[in-house]
């Protein structure tokens, strides 16, 4: 299978907005938000479809997108965090985390054509940026 752009980013081949990291996940900004402080939560192995992930990396995605979005509803002072599980875009298991107050923001259609916003970027993974899971 080709390394697809997660696991070039995991690999350290592509620059990323990292938010968080441990033994099997990476949490990243997603560079066209539906919402400020949107992030990926993805494994490090690469695994196309969600119920194909042994055990034990679907148990540490899902602690992960637990801890992340207790952390960004935290931080952001969201009342809610959305979670999609799509698989389309890109062949590789990635959990999307939406903050939003609203549902109609949850589905907030984005123009994939933009180019990124990296100063805005660059100041929510500041915000967002999670040392360990003590936080």
């Amino acid at each position: 299978m080709k390394p697809s752009i997660f696991t070039r980013i995991i690999r350290g081949e592509i620059p990323a907005y990292k938010i968080y990291e441990d033994e099997k996940t990476l949490v990243i900004l997603d560079i066209h938000p539906v919402q400020p402080g949107h992030v990926l939560v993805i494994p490090k192995k690469q695994i196309v479809y969600f119920e194909d992930m042994p055990d034990d990396i679907y148990q540490a995605v899902w602690a992960t997108v637990k801890l992340v979005a207790r952390h960004q509803k935290k931080i952001l002072g969201k009342k809610y965090v959305g979670v999609s599980v799509v698989g389309t875009d890109v062949p590789h298991v990635h959990v999307h985390l939406i903050p939003f107050d609203e549902s109609k923001e949850m589905h907030t259609k984005i123009d994939l054509t933009k180019k990124p916003n990296h100063p805005a970027l660059s100041a929510m993974v500041q915000r967002l940026a999670l040392k360990d899971k003590n936080e």
